[in-house]
């Protein structure tokens, strides 16, 4: 198995990114950026039980509250189970995810500007730190419902 993308030590720090099955815009939903974010509060380091974890809360939000795509999304996760060997109603995240070793202040600089400017390529806010649930607002000093560490890089 390749290594390329993964985490291979624990000493180091990675960029790690995952992604929903098919693409699909399932953190459209404040409930469902806020599993990610308690999610993160106490499971920061164990990807695996990270995406079993908010796999399971995430499906409660989409059953439980209200969710105009409710039908047709669980319809789609219930499919992405189909060609599984491992017996599961839905699946939500692809499987494994992508790991790149943060080797210099340059390359993390450039992956927090991505994630910075993810909100502003999409036209959800014209400038990062209007978007909520982005580490932007830290960086700005303004309120942010995850504790983020800082980085003196800007």
């Amino acid at each position: 198995m390749s290594t390329k993308y993964k985490a291979t030590t624990t000493e180091d720090a990675y960029f790690i990114t995952i992604t929903v099955v098919g693409w699909i815009d399932i953190f459209t939903r404040l409930s469902q950026k806020n599993v990610l974010i308690n999610a993160l509060k106490i499971l920061s380091d164990i990807i695996r039980d990270f995406k079993k974890f908010t796999s399971k809360k995430i499906i409660q939000t989409i059953i439980g509250e209200p969710e105009s795509r409710r039908e047709w999304i669980l319809e789609y996760f219930q499919k992405s189970c189909e060609h599984l060997k491992k017996e599961q109603t839905y699946k939500i995240w692809q499987n494994g995810y992508h790991a790149e070793h943060i080797y210099s202040n340059k390359f993390i600089k450039q992956k927090i500007d991505y994630i910075h400017n993810n909100p502003i390529k999409d036209k959800t806010v014209s400038s990062a730190e209007d978007y909520y649930f982005s580490s932007a607002r830290n960086y700005t000093g303004l309120e942010n419902d995850l504790d983020v560490v800082l980085l003196n890089l800007f």
